[in-house]
């Protein structure tokens, strides 16, 4: 279980700040030569429902699948059954877009469900009488994790070569192929404890060289997740000089300014990723 969860989390971050690198270099790129290009990521992973992680992420491929399959296949306008069959078909096609394999038609179908789902219980609470517009910080906080629970597990099939690949990785992560823990992590007698109320305790093959590397993962899984959920994304960074088409505000006060010390983290940044330049890693998305 712990294993699973690791790789799954560590997938789930790779993407991200793969996929958030790759469109801030496009937009960055694209600014040299006096050009703007339209705001592609936006911090999904604070989304506080899969509506608005569509509207973060990927956000140009989000729009012409609205504006080019949604719409034409008749949106909204054609009754509620009607409306969340387009929205199934258009996220079937969406996952079809990203490769020719079953995993990508039932990420597409599981997020075509989580649309549904979202956009049913809307029109649930509206019926009922309640505003959705408005919510309480515990409502985000909460809508925050289910959505990010919801993502990760449909990037199972993402990443997995075929569906049986995908369904024991979420049999793994749901528990049922038990829980081991190092023994070198826990004190004897939490251990002995743990042990006997049916934990099992060894090795774990991920983490075979120490003990110290699960919590190493675990260290950048957490550092990792924290700027996911609490630091500025680059654009709102940059916010004061709308490097994008999209006005983004920003009430950060990690904003950069022409100063000193923004100079100095960026020589740092720039010294950074010179001496890792002989480190080659191609980014996720060009597979796509």
């Amino acid at each position: 279980m712990l294993e699973a969860w690791t790789s799954a989390l560590a997938y789930t971050f790779q993407l991200y700040f793969d996929f958030s690198g790759y469109s801030d270099m496009a937009i960055g790129l694209s600014c040299l030569f006096g050009v703007k290009l339209p705001l592609n990521f936006h911090s999904p992973y604070k989304s506080v429902n899969i509506i608005e992680f569509w509207r973060r992420w990927h956000m140009t491929l989000s729009r012409f699948l609205r504006d080019y399959l949604y719409i034409s296949l008749g949106g909204n306008r054609k009754g509620r059954v009607q409306r969340y069959v387009n929205l199934m078909l258009t996220m079937l096609l969406g996952g079809l877009w990203h490769g020719a394999g079953w995993t990508f038609v039932v990420w597409g179908g599981l997020h075509g469900l989580y649309l549904v789902i979202n956009h049913a219980w809307h029109q649930v609470r509206t019926s009922c009488g309640q505003d959705v517009t408005r919510s309480t910080a515990a409502g985000r906080f909460g809508g925050m994790c289910l959505t990010f629970l919801a993502v990760v597990v449909a990037w199972v099939f993402f990443r997995a070569p075929n569906l049986q690949a995908a369904l024991n990785m979420l049999t793994a992560m749901s528990g049922q192929y038990g829980l081991v823990v190092p023994p070198d992590l826990l004190p004897a007698s939490l251990g002995h404890f743990l042990t006997s109320h049916g934990m099992s305790m060894g090795d774990l093959p991920l983490f075979s060289k120490t003990p110290g590397d699960l919590t190493q993962a675990a260290a950048w899984i957490g550092a990792l997740w924290a700027i996911v959920w609490l630091a500025p994304n680059s654009q709102e960074i940059m916010a004061e000089f709308n490097p994008s088409l999209e006005p983004v505000t920003s009430s950060s006060h990690l904003r950069w300014h022409p100063n000193k010390y923004w100079m100095l983290l960026t020589v740092v940044a720039l010294l950074y990723a010179l001496s890792r330049m002989g480190k080659v890693s191609e980014f996720l998305y060009f597979q796509f």
